[in-house]
């Protein structure tokens, strides 16, 4: 199968300087292996790759000496580390490699946000950039889809979702298989390998929660009455679902008029594949009665994906009053507003009348799957 030139590709590879760690991020089975080898063949010079989740690496960089890495590394001047997060105290030996060997540009990458973050984050302070990488985008899949093919194949990626190896996959069998060993294998040893949890149902149970409340507000005390625990704990697990890019958390917009819901929040799946496996439901969307939140956690996603790879500068909310008038997404960029609707069908609804009392200069727009182009790609 061609392998598919990622969007982040040329920034990281602006990013590679001499001195400087770059950092990539994101779920597990993303690409983000592939991507190093990608850029390995652009940047053509002398390099070594590591992989964290090796015993051998991990003795190897363990001895923090800067005679220890001058020998391993040799003339190379390209240090590149998959699954950095394995590796103890990672921050501090970038930062001794860095610091004294003269000329040398680093790539790791993390199947952990928090992870990272946590070991590498204070020690490289000025020194790295950051960068995330998702499951496939809208515009990626223009190298391999024209615009009809992209209309039908829509219709699947809401239910099973954009991970890379499912382009590979020929039946509705093998791709619910692959999204099930996703959960087991990958998505639960981040989970309980790294903040060493240890009741994975309590998890499950959680996710399965949040997929039907989709595009609703998400009470902590009542989640965790439902799972029998204190809605601390319920906090802590959904920030670490954020973490490892499973989850991500929207809050409510306002500006304190009276009658704005600011203090909820909603929950959406990073992949919509990921949220129906949870729910044990592949049907087509023909036969469902979710297309309306499919729809909308695939638009939010793509989105995000759009933000992050333009570095957009924006805050992301939800907007609803106590007598139910609501927007579905609202961007706070540039000083200015702008509402949007997430649609299926042709319906073109306007803006409810409390919003545009309220804040009359903000923008307002329908997205439906005809003009969902021009709202997730360039």
């Amino acid at each position: 199968m061609e392998l598919l030139v990622r969007q982040i590709e040329p920034q990281i590879l602006k990013s590679l300087q001499a001195n400087k760690v770059v950092i990539l991020i994101g779920p597990r089975r993303v690409g983000k292996t592939i991507l190093i080898k990608q850029i390995i063949e652009k940047v053509d010079e002398p390099y070594l790759l590591l992989n964290g989740e090796d015993f051998s690496v991990v003795d190897a960089l363990s001895r923090r000496t800067v005679k220890n890495y001058q020998n391993l590394l040799g003339d190379k001047r390209l240090l590149l580390i998959d699954e950095a997060q394995m590796i103890p105290e990672v921050g501090k030996i970038l930062k001794l490699m860095i610091d004294e060997i003269n000329g040398l540009k680093i790539l790791v990458t993390g199947s952990s946000a928090f992870d990272l973050t946590k070991y590498a984050g204070e020690p490289l302070t000025g020194r790295k950039k950051t960068f995330s990488l998702y499951s496939l985008s809208e515009e990626e899949l223009n190298q391999i889809e024209n615009p009809f093919e992209k209309q039908e194949n829509l219709r699947q990626r809401l239910v099973y979702g954009n991970y890379p190896e499912l382009l590979q996959l020929e039946n509705k069998a093998e791709k619910t298989e692959y999204l099930k060993e996703i959960v087991s294998s990958y998505l639960l040893k981040d989970i309980l390998a790294f903040e060493n949890i240890r009741n994975s149902d309590k998890i499950l149970n959680l996710l399965r929660l949040v997929a039907f409340q989709l595009g609703g507000e998400i009470s902590h005390s009542e989640l965790g009455r439902n799972l029998g625990m204190s809605k601390n704990t319920v906090e802590s697990y959904l920030d670490l679902l954020s973490k490892v890019f499973v989850l991500h958390k929207v809050g409510g917009f306002s500006r304190n008029l009276r009658k704005e819901i600011s203090k909820s929040s909603r929950w959406y799946f990073f992949d919509n594949g990921l949220r129906n496996i949870l729910i044990a439901n592949m049907n087509p969307i023909e036969s469902r009665n979710d297309i309306g939140m499919l729809w909308e956690n695939y638009v939010i996603g793509e989105r995000l994906k759009f933000q992050q790879y333009n570095k957009m500068t924006v805050n992301n909310y939800f907007w609803r009053t106590y007598d139910r008038q609501e927007i579905d997404w609202v961007e706070e960029r540039e000083g200015k507003l702008f509402a949007y609707e997430f649609k299926w069908g042709k319906k073109t609804p306007k803006a409810p009348k409390a919003w545009s009392n309220a804040y009359p200069e903000a923008e307002f727009k329908v997205i439906n799957p005809l003009n969902l182009r021009e709202f997730t790609e360039n």
